[in-house]
């Protein structure tokens, strides 16, 4: 029952302060835009002025795989971006204030604030990433062809899935750091480390990023299955949270 008070209290947090919002109406903004700049951005460059003749006929029309690799683009630059403001606070931003104090005194178990924390924020990225994928099959229909809802929704899932595995890391850094500002210090280097490890050669098909190709592929009907990638993702989340909670149960908030 307490962690759906914490889960309650982190929604209604959330909402007061815009940041469900934010995230909501950003995701929604690049679903949306995905599909126009796959759209316009060619008739905007073969419309620049003094274009050396025949340029223009190089530049190819526009497909469905265009507006699908943009919105794909898109969401793994900036939710990824998002995941790690929204979560670099979580717990470090609670101790530096000592509302953590007060509301592990209720009593709350400390896996409970953890979790509730998490899924939160999982919710507030589900709801998000539902309307930017919504504004984006929507304009796709519209200026190109309907995407399969089927693999459409899969592209999501998998998306989703990466945007929590950093969620799961920055909740972790947080965790550790007893400040806001160590705690995003600690957050970018978890990213940084993330994306270091897989852009390595023989690691790539293990990396979250991984997950936002094999997406494509499905909605596209081309799919290169990335199995190992799911999983590790999947096992990265449970570690990190794992890793937070032990850490976090031996602190003094």
């Amino acid at each position: 029952m307490n962690f759906f008070v914490v889960l309650r209290k982190e929604l209604t947090e959330q909402w007061w302060t815009k940041r469900l919002l934010i995230v909501a109406a950003a995701l929604a903004a690049f679903g949306l835009a995905s599909p126009l700049l796959a759209k316009f951005t060619p008739e905007l460059l073969k419309s620049v002025p003094d274009l050396p003749a025949g340029l223009a006929d190089l530049i190819p029309a526009p497909t469905l795989a265009d507006a699908v690799a943009q919105y794909v683009k898109n969401m793994s630059q900036f939710g990824i971006l998002l995941a790690a403001l929204m979560s670099m606070g979580a717990v470090a931003q609670e101790k530096e204030r000592g509302t953590a104090a007060m509301i592990l005194a209720r009593p709350v178990a400390r896996l409970e604030f953890l979790l509730a924390k998490f899924a939160a924020l999982a919710l507030t990225f589900t709801a998000s990433l539902a309307l930017g994928a919504l504004g984006c099959w929507y304009y796709t229909l519209l200026l190109f062809e309907p995407l399969a809802w089927g693999p459409f929704l899969a592209l999501n899932g998998l998306m989703l899935v990466a945007f929590l595995v950093y969620v799961a890391v920055t909740l972790l850094c947080s965790t550790l750091a007893r400040t806001q500002a160590a705690a995003a210090g600690l957050a970018f280097a978890g990213l940084l480390l993330v994306a270091g490890v897989g852009s390595l050669p023989r690691l790539e098909e293990y990396s979250p990023g991984r997950l936002f190709t094999w997406g494509a592929g499905l909605a596209l009907g081309n799919a290169d299955p990335a199995w190992p990638a799911l999983w590790v993702s999947l096992g990265s989340i449970f570690a990190a949270l794992a890793a937070a909670w032990l850490v976090f149960r031996r602190q003094e908030v």
